[in-house]
Order: C-alpha cells, then sequence, then structure tokens
C-alpha cells in the first residue's frame, strides 16, 4: 500500500486484531483497531474493565511517562502507546478506535513494523469528508534538562532531527532525521527498543519489563549487542527514538508544523515540550490544511511556498 498525502482525514477499512504480551506488564493483551467517523481523532477503550472506559490519544491524558508512554482515565490506565501511535501516524490514520484487554499495548517484535503490517493488510479508507487540521508554530519553544534538550522552531513540515549519546561501544553517538511525507515509513517502523541485560533485574523488582525478552528487544551487556540476530539498522538504537517521538508527538491534537531537536530526549521531554506548545493559545494558529493550501497567508515565520511544502507533508 502506497501512503498517500491528502487534505482529507483517513481511518483504517476495517477491524483488525493484533495480539501478544505487554512489556512491562507481562500481561497478554489483544488489540483491535477499528474504524472510526471523521473528526474523532484516536481514542483507546479499556474492553476488559467491568464497565469499559474511553480513553482519548491525547496530550492531556498521558499519566505516566517513565520507560514507556502511558495514556489513562479514571481508574483506567494503557502503557506503551507510542509504537502504536507511532504506526497510525507513519500511516497517516486520522480516526481509529482501539480497544485493549489489558494495561497495556502488546510490545510485539519491540517496533512499530507489526502494527504498520496488519493496517496494510486491511488498507487505509482514503478522503474522509473531514478535512484535516494542522498547528502552525508561531515562535521556538524548548525544554531544557541540563545536557537533555527537546525543542521545536516553526517550519512548514513536521520533521525531527534526533541525537543519541552513550558510552556504551554498540550505541555511542548516533544522528537521525526524519520528515513526514518524506521518509519512507520503513526508515524507522523496524526499530526495536533496547536496553540492558544489568538494568533487567531491577526492572523487575520495579515490575517493568516483566515480558522482556529478546524476541521484542534489543539487549546488550556490557560490551556488545546479544541478540544472535544482530541490529536491524547500523544505528537502529537512535531510529528507535524517534519512533518513540513520532509516537509521543501524536498525542498532539492536531498535527504539529515544526523542526523538532531532540538530544538524549525521551517521554517525558517529548510530553514537556507538546504541553509547552500547547499551554498558550499564542503559541500556534490552528488551520485546516485546505486554508493553508487556498488562502496563501503571510504568517511572517514561514516562507512564500509553505502552503505548497504543507500539502507534501501532512
Amino acid at each position: 500500500m502506497t501512503v498517500e498525502n491528502s487534505i482529507y482525514q483517513k481511518t483504517i477499512s476495517q477491524p483488525v486484531v493484533i495480539e501478544g504480551i505487554g512489556l512491562h506488564s507481562g500481561k497478554v493483551a489483544k488489540v483491535t483497531i477499528k474504524p472510526a467517523h471523521p473528526n474523532a481523532g484516536v481514542i483507546f477503550i479499556r474492553t476488559d474493565l467491568e464497565k469499559p472506559v474511553t480513553i482519548p490519544a491525547t496530550y492531556d491524558f498521558v499519566t505516566q511517562t517513565k520507560l514507556a508512554t502511558t495514556i489513562g482515565r479514571d481508574i483506567a490506565k494503557i502503557s506503551t502507546v507510542e509504537h502504536l501511535l507511532c504506526a497510525l501516524k507513519m500511516m497517516q490514520i486520522d480516526n481509529a478506535l482501539i480497544e485493549v484487554t489489558g494495561p497495556e499495548v502488546p510490545i510485539m517484535d519491540g517496533s512499530a513494523a507489526p502494527f504498520c503490517k496488519a493496517i496494510e493488510t486491511v488498507g487505509v479508507v482514503e478522503d474522509q469528508t473531514a478535512l484535516r487540521k494542522v498547528a502552525i508554530l508561531r515562535k521556538r519553544i524548548e525544554v531544557r534538562k541540563g545536557d537533555k534538550i527537546a525543542l521545536i522552531e516553526p517550519s512548514t513540515r513536521f520533521h525531527i532531527d534526533a541525537r543519541i549519546e552513550w558510552t556504551h561501544p554498540a550505541i555511542g553517538t548516533q544522528s537521525f532525521s526524519y520528515t513526514v511525507g518524506e521518509t519512507n515509513y520503513k526508515e524507522v517502523a523496524f526499530a526495536r527498543t533496547f536496553g540492558f541485560m544489568r538494568d533487567v533485574e531491577a526492572l523487575k523488582k520495579m515490575g517493568l519489563a516483566l515480558g522482556g525478552s529478546f524476541e521484542n528487544a534489543v539487549v546488550m551487556d556490557e560490551e556488545k549487542v546479544l541478540n544472535l540476530e544482530g541490529l536491524r539498522y547500523d544505528d537502529e538504537f537512535v531510529r528507535h527514538k524517534v519512533l518513540d517521538a513520532i509516537g509521543d508527538f501524536a498525542l498532539a491534537p492536531v498535527q504539529v508544523l515544526g523542526d523538532v531537536t531532540l538530544v538524549k530526549a525521551g517521554h517525558e521531554m517529548h510530553s514537556e515540550l507538546i504541553h509547552a506548545i500547547f499551554s498558550n493559545p499564542e503559541n500556534f494558529e490552528v488551520v485546516t490544511v485546505e486554508e493553508a493550501i487556498t488562502e496563501e497567508k503571510n504568517l511572517g515565520v514561514l516562507e512564500t511556498s509553505w502552503a505548497a511544502e504543507i500539502q507534501r507533508s501532512i
């Protein structure tokens, strides 16, 4: 399936079921992705509870960002939503109902690829009746914690430049860039989550990584990657960080246009940056893509060719 750009919203063509174990909970869960009507957005539903609870996939429902992104409402929580949200974003799904039969989205192989493949299997409904919207940034916004940086600058596209720095010989310093509408999803989707063997016991005592294995993560000792198959990309580690960021930015209420720079950043800083953007209405303007293309607005921070670039990038 070729993912085409469109000014109209999209949804999945029919339900698709994905089942697997949760990385942190260790519990088996089934996810059913269903079509949703225009303007519905992405909505998670915990169907295993006595009374099902709906949780909109937006940043104001984020409850936890330690090692994964968790969303919640009332007593219901769903952890590790970022890989699935990344897949939906890369496959350009705007509206979907996601039923989950447990506290965590299954980790599958540790990447977004199984979710992308599931969506490809059933296909996408092109051009729902509602127009897509974008948030055009008015100013540079930055979150900084020591040497960790997450910032976004006005742009006609959604672009991520990410850099990580580790002393581990298998990682070192890695950089990767992603642009919506330009970077093929396969350049990011297959990158797996990763961790260190030395941390496994500590994480398990904290009730985390209970479902972790060589089948769903890149695992390292002090010197090397322990997975027999090795890495899928030479720079798989930073690509997975970009994957996480795409999934976390999918929790914005509308697609943000901006150039994002991430240095040693993770889920917590992604969430804080999104909060910073939408905490002040003066930071952005929401318009439909059609308005962006036809009105040729002069926002003072965008190039004259911005409308055409937006159409290509959404």
